[in-house]
């Protein structure tokens, strides 16, 4: 197997830092592990929209590299930026969150980097 271009392992890592984050998130709200997400906001409810991030997140990495792959990576960063956006920062559990928001962040501007500004052709 060969090695994947600097873009695409830019892309591979940042949608799996994205699913294993929204991963650990469900489950805390599964369990009950504070802190976690709330069941529902006025949008919709939590679980579903944490699965098809996750899905999402994943479907990119199987089609990365393809414009399939590139506009799923995009949606990934889209849904992460729901979650975990700049509106976080004046969340009262932003405490108990900032590495997630921190490192989600970090993930969505690396996807937008892949995406958008790298000369790398893949």
């Amino acid at each position: 197997m060969t090695p994947l271009p600097p873009r695409l392992q830019i892309l591979d890592a940042a949608c799996l830092m994205l699913a294993v984050i929204q991963m650990a998130m469900l489950a805390s709200l599964y369990f009950g592990v504070e802190p976690h997400p709330p069941r529902s906001i006025p949008l919709f409810a939590m679980p579903p929209f944490l699965g098809v991030s996750i899905g999402t997140a994943l479907c990119a990495r199987v089609l990365l590299g393809g414009t399939a792959g590139h506009v799923l990576a995009g949606v990934t960063a889209l849904f992460a930026l729901l979650s975990f956006g700049p509106q976080k920062y004046l969340d009262p559990a932003f405490g108990e969150i900032w590495i997630a928001v921190i490192a989600s962040q970090l993930a969505v501007l690396a996807i937008g980097y892949a995406l958008f500004f790298s000369k790398s052709q893949a």
